[in-house]
């Protein structure tokens, strides 16, 4: 339930909330950001426009679906968990409404490194869309519409060249005029839903699709390259038919980490948190599949790689249990039954989205022991939709050829909550400040996942839909989940504008209690004998010589920040609340300074040269051959350029500048051994002058 302010929050935010055409009325006629769309993408770039300082409007079709987890109820994971953390960091919506609605948390990866964890947690569907609701309905600067867009304005500044003015509702409604509109479409942009043999308009079941004026303005007026994408939801099914003692059961983590910066507790108390289930596909499942592909059209269409007329190739990745027995024939799949809500009866069976007829998917679901007399509250479906492709948008996620115009979420080729999500608050962000006449901004794959996530859709596009993974980030052990708030709260109160001046004390906070901690750890430097007097249960070798401080100490896998502040608490307790990130840290210190070091090596080197003889399809460096024939067909002749190519990664730079390094130094070896010699006086007599010739006879 909603707490007390919560529920004034509401009542507050209805002066603000407008449903049109039928009663059309709207606080403005002129807006600085129109946002079109309230899933993840849409309800974070409305705020994120909102606290920049622009005047916005959020359109969408239903005031009651904003904050709508349409597919798996959850949040987090390696590589999006990541993702939610800077969001949360940037002052994004999300991670606070994770804690709010979290009903099982756990970090994925803990056998790993800190820096590959991820934070995730199943989800109260109810407690989640109020959250978001609530939080929007009370922020300053921005209203809710209830409606559907039927066209987007723009007027042509030159040939190819257009800007954005505003859009058009479906009906009689007047045009509403803004300097940035945002498109968060999801899988609405001329949607298609597709069950069995049967395909009709939406972009998610009970709900139409957006109109196909909008989507003909992209293609016909902007020029823009659109492609075809598919993703499915499995059936969800009812947990009282389920046989749960067949089940492998999965326990949430006992101490549940919050997603937020903000927050040292989750909503849901540790002993209410509810458990997951495993189960796993059986050759039965593998038998109904096959039987059931003359009744799946949206698998047909899957196996055969269509072509849409005008369209770009569609994408033909789709996470289905079809399409995982069609690839991988007699393997059996993992299956994780989760719940829907602290008091819902419901169960998403993770891993079997599905398209067959309604019929055939209960009889596949029933081939699973634990399910053997499943029933279905809402078969599964499969979407169809339309895309953009990302190499069309700049960095800031700004359409290159329509100012004003920005993309953020499916729309872009991405899946994944998270993922639209961080998109949502970049192009919120810019959105604003362009209405606002200040400068776009970027961030860098060497600063946060989001960079990365941006600059790999911008420079590389999608043939699939594109996720999130820690692997695609170069530099991940700086881009840690746990330090997301000191690589960019600061940043997004200083510079990016989107940070409160209370998220921002506390960041400056922790910043400094870090510091005096590191301060306070590297100044208590012992031998290693005493130290093992101190921790008796301490692994430190009986052979290790000289000093250590207390810093290197936390680099020993057994010992804990807890333990050195418990030997010496006079020094260390004032700080037992950073306990975890101390260790972190420190741990990872030594290879961070070294990652710090290639970034700045990077950007001094910007402008050696490169020679045009290079032959990159051979060079002896750990090259991709993607990023090999780059380099190969554009011949940057600085490395700053090669830096600036499309596709070009920082781990390839930095691979690129070690061999050109090192082949300039063996050349300059070469130079200065072959100008010793010249000079070098010979060991045997002068000869006389006149050289060979001298004492001929004429």
């Amino acid at each position: 339930m909603l707490t007390r302010k919560w529920w004034s929050s509401l009542r507050n935010g209805l002066s603000r909330v407008s449903r049109a055409p039928a009663g059309y009325r709207a606080i403005h006629r002129r807006y600085d950001v129109i946002v079109v769309g309230g899933g993840h993408a849409g309800t974070e770039a409305a705020a994120a426009a909102a606290r920049v300082g622009a005047e916005t409007l959020l359109v969408t079709q239903k005031i009651d679906t904003i904050g709508a987890l349409s597919c798996n109820p959850s949040l987090g994971g390696v590589g999006k968990g990541q993702l939610v953390r800077e969001v949360d960091a940037l002052d994004g919506l999300c991670g606070r409404a994770g804690d709010r609605a979290g009903i099982h948390f756990s970090v994925l990866n803990r056998s790993k490194g800190p820096a590959v964890w991820g934070p995730r947690a199943q989800l109260d569907r109810q407690r989640y869309r109020d959250f978001i609701q609530a939080e929007l309905l009370a922020t300053p600067r921005l209203e809710v519409m209830e409606g559907s867009v039927e066209e987007l304005l723009v007027e042509e500044e030159r040939p190819g060249r257009h800007r954005v003015t505003g859009i058009r509702l479906a009906g009689h409604a007047p045009p509403l005029e803004a300097s940035s509109v945002i498109l968060t479409t999801g899988t609405f942009l001329s949607g298609f839903l597709f069950l069995g043999q049967t395909s009709s308009p939406g972009g998610r079941i009970g709900d139409p699709p957006s109109s196909s004026g909008l989507s003909r303005t992209l293609k016909e007026t902007l020029g823009l390259q659109v492609g075809r994408l598919r993703t499915g939801t499995p059936p969800r099914i009812l947990k009282d038919s389920v046989d749960l003692t067949l089940a492998t059961l999965h326990p949430p983590d006992q101490h549940p980490t919050p997603f937020s910066f903000l927050n040292t507790h989750t909503h849901c108390k540790p002993e209410e948190q509810l458990p997951c289930y495993l189960v796993r596909t059986t050759p039965g499942v593998d038998r109904v599949v096959m039987e059931s592909l003359d009744d799946n059209s949206h698998i047909q269409e899957d196996t055969k790689g269509p072509r849409y007329g005008n369209y770009l190739t569609s994408g033909v990745y789709c996470p289905s249990i079809e399409s995982r027995v069609l690839r991988f024939p007699g393997r059996s799949h993992q299956v994780w039954l989760e719940p829907e809500g602290m008091t819902s009866n419901l169960l998403y069976p993770q891993g079997l989205s599905m398209t067959m007829p309604p019929d055939m998917q209960l009889r596949l679901l029933r081939q699973i022991p634990a399910l053997h007399r499943v029933e279905i509250s809402t078969p599964g479906y499969g979407v169809q939709y339309d895309y953009v492709c990302p190499t069309q948008l700049c960095p800031s996620l700004q359409v290159k050829t329509t100012q004003g115009l920005f993309l953020a979420g499916q729309i872009n080729g991405t899946t994944g909550y998270e993922e639209a999500a961080a998109q949502g608050l970049w192009a919120g962000v810019n959105a604003a400040r362009s209405a606002l006449a200040a400068p776009l901004l970027a961030l860098s794959r060497t600063e946060s996942y989001i960079g990365v996530l941006i600059d790999d859709l911008v420079t590389r596009g999608v043939t699939e839909p594109y996720r999130m993974f820690t692997s695609r980030a170069e530099f991940r052990t700086l881009l840690r989940p746990d330090n997301a708030d000191l690589r960019l709260t600061l940043k997004g109160f200083e510079e990016v504008g989107c940070v409160s001046a209370q998220r921002y004390n506390e960041a400056v906070r922790v910043k400094e209690g870090l510091e005096e901690a590191f301060s306070t750890l590297g100044s208590l430097s012992r031998s290693p004998r005493d130290w093992r007097k101190t921790l008796e249960t301490s692994s430190i070798s009986q052979n290790k010589g000289g000093t250590l401080t207390a810093t290197e100490l936390l680099q020993y896998n057994d010992i804990t920040y807890d333990d050195l502040a418990a030997a010496l608490p006079e020094s260390l307790a004032p700080f037992l609340e950073f306990s975890q990130r101390l260790k972190i840290e420190a741990v990872y210190r030594p290879h961070c300074e070294l990652q710090k070091k290639e970034i700045q090596r990077i950007e001094r080197e910007e402008g050696m040269y490169l020679s045009p003889d290079l032959d990159y399809l051979s060079l002896p460096v750990s090259l991709s051959n993607e990023v090999r024939e780059i380099l190969d067909r554009v011949r940057p002749t600085t490395l700053g350029a090669a830096t600036r190519l499309p596709g070009m990664t920082p781990a390839a730079i930095v691979h690129l500048l070690n061999f050109v390094t090192q082949k300039n130094n063996n050349q300059k070896k070469i130079i200065h051994n072959q100008h010793s010699r010249a000079h070098k006086k010979p060991s045997g007599p002068e000869p006389s002058e006149g050289g060979e010739r001298a004492g001929a006879v004429s």
